[in-house]
């Protein structure tokens, strides 16, 4: 029989499979109307203040001294400030299915900064196969991507760079225990990377671009609510449960979502190297995972 506790891990992997994999199709849909780095700064801004007074309000426990909240918050900009706010900026141009495709390449940065970790897994020889397989992948798809017009160079190598903060900050959080609750620690993240994105987009002169429009208040709702509270959370939950790698699996769901829904319903184009390019970073990624063993640990006498 299935434990509870199983069962909530699972739904919050779907959920993040899902869910973020659609993300990418509304912030495209966001940034076509209203400046990106504020447009994610109020996005986690609202999440981050709602998830807190949850906390708040159902007696939930926070971080017990400053060094824990400057370690949630280093968290919140490594995820936030530097991973979603790179993506937010790239895809005013940059298609949303290429975006979800590029950023799959995740759980292969976690790989090699996880071989710095003590204890941590080691790759054989099917994992630095994998490595190159997988980044070969992108490598044609910004190739051939900027001849078809999907997407250009400056643009992959930007989302690239995002994911890589992205790992950095899945990485990150494996490194210490969290004290607070789960709840409180996703609050903490949430607000610091708001507060770094709302800065940034003020520094860039973005307050002067804000126009609200239906579709922008749209995309805005659905990312407080699916894209951070649901689905960020559901990701915060399962790097407590699960190793960095394991969670990163979701990046094998999301490319497959993200370019299904930019093709039909914003009409993005697909050629067929998309699909080519997809095989080879999910196949590598996939043997990256197959690959990773843990390491033993020393006995000194």
């Amino acid at each position: 029989m299935v434990k509870r506790e199983d069962s909530m891990v699972i739904l919050a992997y779907i959920a993040v499979c899902i869910i973020w994999g659609s993300t990418y199709l509304a912030i495209r849909i966001g940034v076509s109307d209203l400046p990106p780095e504020l447009f994610a700064g109020i996005r986690f801004l609202i999440a981050g203040s709602l998830v807190t007074l949850f906390a708040y309000f159902r007696g939930n426990k926070f971080p017990q001294s400053f060094v824990d909240i400057r370690r949630q918050a280093i968290v919140g900009c490594f995820l936030l400030l530097g991973g979603n706010g790179i993506v937010v900026w790239a895809e005013q141009w940059v298609y949303s299915g290429a975006t979800a495709l590029l950023m799959a390449i995740g759980p292969l940065f976690n790989a090699i900064l996880e071989l710095i970790l003590p204890n941590g897994p080691r790759l054989g020889v099917k994992g630095w196969v994998g490595l190159l397989l997988g980044f070969s992948g992108v490598a044609l798809l910004v190739l051939t991507g900027s001849d078809a017009n999907i997407i250009d160079i400056s643009g992959g190598i930007l989302i690239v760079i995002a994911s890589f903060s992205w790992s950095l900050g899945s990485v990150y959080s494996k490194t210490f225990t969290p004290t607070g609750s789960t709840i409180t620690n996703i609050g903490i993240q949430m607000l610091a990377g708001g507060i770094g994105l709302t800065i940034v987009g003020l520094l860039m002169g973005e307050a002067t671009e804000i126009h609200l429009t239906s579709k922008g208040i749209g995309a805005m709702a659905y990312l407080v609510l699916f894209g951070s509270i649901i689905g960020y959370s559901s990701f915060i939950y399962l790097l407590q449960k699960w190793p960095a790698s394991k969670a990163g699996t979701y990046a094998y769901v999301n490319p497959v979502v993200g370019v299904f829904l930019g093709a039909v319903i914003l009409g993005e184009p697909v050629s067929g190297y998309v699909f080519v390019s997809a095989a080879i970073i999910l196949g590598g990624v996939f043997l990256v995972q197959l690959s990773k063993t843990k390491r033993k640990t020393q006995i000194t006498s």
